[in-house]
């Protein structure tokens, strides 16, 4: 992966060191503004974001532009983004106070009284804001890879030094997304946005299909699917996974969904255990046998969340 998030306290010049760390590495530079002109594009520019789905949201559009080149992100908060996943390097930038207030005199043409008034009101409206989007008000140190002190160093030294961390995790100008996890971040991405009412214009995206479901979870799960338009093919192919010894296939297993857009097989399993351990074996053989192949499995507490989240039953009949 190629993602450098940077943050910083009022006054660091987080978005000069974006513009310069970008140039270094050959990467583009994604800010509020750019998800915000994404999201109108993508949705009108009339539509009322929720809070909770911005993280969502721009997860959705940085690793979209991550499968081109790498990113460099400043929105606010998008340090929490990501989690558990390698190639991201968060850095942080900080000062001291006085240093900072004098950073924001000069490039606004305050007080210091001003700045100080300005510097209190962007860190509470930065908190609040990672409180209604990310549910938390601080972030442990410990989040980030890199803290950098602003008083220390100049723009063009900080950009270099951020480069250097970034050749040392193996993040440069060549590195993009690997396609299959980018399928996973859009796909639970785009899971999220669905709980919040968020639909792209484009209804030809979506493939309804008319073939009977085998059972009422299946169809729960295509209509959640069609809600937010992810197109989706059901059962489309069938996977040998035993023969005999004369080459006759004995066994074959055929995934629920094919999601193409994705090139994500899912498979629901929401039935007893004795058939969920039969269906993981079946699964455990598939990527045995079909290392390229990619399936997602929703056993049956984790698709019950998936309802229960997007309100699509009240009581739902798990077959």
């Amino acid at each position: 992966m190629a993602f450098v998030i940077l943050s910083g306290e009022p006054g660091c010049r987080v978005e000069e060191v974006a513009r310069l760390l970008a140039q270094r590495l050959r990467f583009q530079s994604v800010g509020e503004t750019t998800v915000r002109e994404w999201i109108a594009r993508e949705f009108g520019s009339e539509v009322a974001v929720h809070d909770r789905a911005w993280p969502a949201l721009v997860s959705s559009l940085v690793a979209a532009l991550g499968l081109e080149s790498g990113v460099v992100l400043t929105v606010p908060g998008a340090e929490l983004l990501f989690p558990g996943i390698p190639g991201v390097l968060r850095v942080h930038l900080d000062g001291p106070e006085p240093w900072r207030l004098g950073a924001l005199m000069v490039e606004h043409r305050l007080t210091r009284d001003e700045a100080r008034n300005l510097a209190q009101h962007l860190a509470l409206e930065r908190r609040a804001k990672r409180l209604k989007c990310f549910g938390k008000t601080v972030v442990r140190p410990s989040t980030y890879d890199l803290i950098l002190n602003c008083d220390t160093f100049d723009s063009e030294p900080l950009a270099l030094l951020i480069a250097q961390a970034a050749a040392h995790r193996a993040i440069d100008e060549e590195s993009r997304l690997p396609a299959g996890v980018e399928a996973q971040i859009q796909f639970q991405a785009r899971l999220r946005m669905a709980k919040y009412g968020l639909t792209p214009p484009a209804p030809d995206k979506a493939t309804l299909v008319r073939k009977p479901f085998a059972n009422n979870s299946e169809e729960i799960f295509a209509n959640l699917l069609n809600f937010y338009r992810i197109a989706y093919e059901y059962e489309p192919r069938s996977f040998p996974v035993q023969w005999d010894k004369h080459g006759k296939v004995t066994e074959a297993f055929t995934p629920d969904f094919y999601l193409p857009e994705f090139d994500l097989f899912v498979e629901l399993t929401t039935m007893k255990q004795a058939h969920v351990t039969k269906k993981n074996r079946k699964v455990k053989l598939l990527r045995q046998l079909y290392p390229d192949i990619r399936i997602q499995v929703f056993y049956q507490k984790d698709f019950r969340n998936l309802i229960f989240k997007h309100g699509l039953e009240k009581e739902p009949a798990l077959a």
